[in-house]
Formats: C-alpha cells, sequence, structure tokens
C-alpha cells in the first residue's frame, strides 16, 4: 500500500510538523497537434518572479522553439517530491516536445513545510491574494511575459498536496486557469488547519454540491467569467486520501457550474470508470477517473507507445494508463 506523509505545517506548528513527520515516517482539454522543432536541454529554475509571498522556488521546460500563442501546464508536485521528479516521472515533459507547450513546475521548501507538502489547508496560503497561491500566479505571469503563452489556454494539474493546490488556483484565480486536473487530492477550503486536513484526507468531509460551490465562489468574490473545467483522477484503494474526496471534488466543481451529480456520459477507458458531467449548454465541464485498486499516487503507463509515459515509483503507480496522457489531450 502506497501512502504519502500527512501535510503538517511549519509555519506557524512546528513542533507538531516535527511530530507529524515522525508518524509519517512510521506509517510509510483539448490542444491541437503540434510538431516542435527541437527539445529544450533541461528544466531551469527562474528567480525574480515577483514578491513571492509563499517562499515558492519556480522551475520551467520550455521547448526549444516553442513560439508564443502555445499553451502552458503548470504541474505541482506531492509531499517529499521535488519539481525535477515529479516532471521526469509523471510523463509531462514529453507532451510539452510533442503537443508544443510550456510546463511551469513550482517546488515547495521544506523551510515552509517540513515535508515538502504545498501549503492546501493554510488560510494565508489558499488566498486570492495571498500566500502560495499567489506565488503561484506570479510565476504564471512570468512565464505568459516571457514566452507569449496562450492566455486562455493556461492549466493546472497536480498530485496530493499538489492537487489539492492544484483546486486553490482554480477557485482563488479562475480568470488565469481554463482548466484543472486534480490527482489523488482534496475539494478547495475543505481545510484550515492541520487537525482538519487529516479529517478531510480521511474519513473525508461530506458537504452538500452548493455549500462546496460556496466556498470556490467565495474565493473571488464578484467574478462573472467562466468556471475552469476540471478532471478528477482517484485510485479507489487510496488510503491516504480517501476516495470519498474524488466525489466530493466532484460535487464540487459541479456546483460551481450549476450542474447536477448524475453523469451525462459513461465509459471505461484503459478498463477504467470514466464519467462526464455537462453543463446547461451540453457543454463537458468535468469528468472523473475511478482507479480500480490503485492507491495513492500518480497513474502512469511506461513504455515507448503513443498514449504511453512515466516512470514507476513512489506514489507514481504503473496502472496501464498515462494520466498526464488523458489530462494533456
Amino acid at each position: 500500500m502506497y501512502t504519502n506523509p500527512p501535510p503538517p505545517s511549519t509555519k506557524r506548528l512546528p513542533a507538531v510538523a516535527v511530530l507529524l513527520a515522525l508518524l509519517a515516517t512510521l506509517l510509510g482539454t483539448g490542444w491541437t497537434a503540434f510538431a516542435p522543432t527541437a527539445r529544450a536541454a533541461s528544466l531551469t529554475e527562474v528567480t525574480g518572479f515577483g514578491t513571492n509571498p509563499g517562499a515558492l522556488r519556480m522551475f520551467r521546460y520550455v521547448p526549444d522553439g516553442l513560439p508564443a500563442g502555445r499553451p502552458l501546464v503548470v504541474a505541482m508536485h506531492g509531499c517529499t517530491q521535488s519539481a525535477a521528479a515529479f516532471d521526469a516521472e509523471t510523463g509531462w515533459t514529453a507532451w510539452a516536445d510533442r503537443w508544443g507547450f510550456a510546463l511551469l513546475l513550482p517546488q515547495q521548501q521544506s523551510a515552509n513545510n517540513f515535508n515538502s507538502c504545498f501549503n492546501w489547508f493554510e488560510p494565508a496560503d489558499i488566498r486570492r491574494g495571498s500566500g502560495e497561491a499567489l506565488s503561484i500566479k506570479q510565476m504564471t505571469d512570468r512565464m505568459r511575459s516571457d514566452l507569449g503563452s496562450d492566455p486562455a489556454r493556461v492549466h493546472a494539474t497536480g498530485l496530493s498536496a499538489g492537487a489539492a493546490m492544484t483546486n486553490v488556483v482554480l477557485a482563488a484565480y479562475p480568470d488565469v486557469f481554463a482548466s484543472g486536473a486534480p490527482v489523488a487530492g482534496l475539494p478547495y477550503a475543505c481545510a484550515t488547519s492541520v487537525a482538519a486536513a487529516y479529517t478531510c484526507m480521511s474519513p473525508g468531509t461530506d458537504l452538500s454540491p452548493s455549500a462546496w460551490g460556496d466556498k470556490v465562489r467565495a474565493a473571488h468574490p464578484g467574478y462573472t467569467g467562466p468556471w475552469p473545467t476540471v478532471s478528477v483522477w482517484q485510485g479507489t484503494s487510496d488510503s491516504t486520501v480517501v476516495p470519498a474526496n474524488m466525489r466530493e471534488t466532484v460535487e464540487q466543481w459541479t456546483g460551481v457550474h450549476g450542474t447536477d451529480t448524475t453523469p451525462d456520459a459513461t465509459d471505461t477507458v484503459a478498463g477504467y470508470p470514466h464519467a462526464v458531467y455537462h453543463d446547461s449548454a451540453g457543454r463537458p465541464v468535468v469528468e472523473s477517473y475511478s482507479i480500480t485498486g490503485m492507491g495513492h499516487g500518480q497513474p502512469v503507463d511506461p513504455g515507448s507507445g503513443a498514449e504511453q509515459c512515466g516512470t514507476a515509483g513512489a506514489y507514481i503507480l504503473d496502472v496501464n494508463l498515462c494520466a498526464s496522457y488523458r489530462i494533456g489531450r
């Protein structure tokens, strides 16, 4: 069974953070085809991207010769991971090269969180104009300024704490992000303390779709533009972020889009249940992938096939389905 260390905050509760870290140790959307002319040499760090109130680090991957007007994907790692490892293991670099888009990879620092988790449960880090959420937005602004990325095709994804932070930036900055894909994550504003974070992770927090939606709407009061479309991924055997969180996340975003929680289309992908929810105009706005038997992690399918990706490891799980490929499509 895979487990991901829990998310203690060291910003305000260092003693609790150390204790929880010790316990953790014991517990153990549509892009057009594009063929770039070459590949970028490596992931590079960028400094000077704003006030950076969340004290995060910024890394990016840009295929050589990438023209202006291409999409931007923001990919956020899970606890104990780094930007470079998450980039290499999940396959996003290969799709950046193949489809022609830029990758932004924020990285947490241990000084902010003992286990290098994004602080998705800290009120100051999940508000618009504040903390880590603002740092990620400032990184996005820097990418758009440097590369001329298409402002209408900025997308976010992440694993575990990075998935929770994906929901944070979608809620706080719906005017920036067109879509997002949380993998093994939690609904926006599910927790505003360490203790509540554990409850959210397991057994989960049960709210109505309207109550979940109200949390998102409150993140940017008065916003009247389009809401991000969302692809929600979860393993059915995840004991760290329990599967109930997929249901609650779907309810949150269908609530925001004003649709019900009955899927309008269902099928299977690589044998796994897939559901799609349409808004009143018939547009697909939320989807879910339920990965039968998978624990806590990101689905990958190592190999050289057209739809394969990734390298299996801790929290990067070979289930014969490449999540980054499906999310990218």
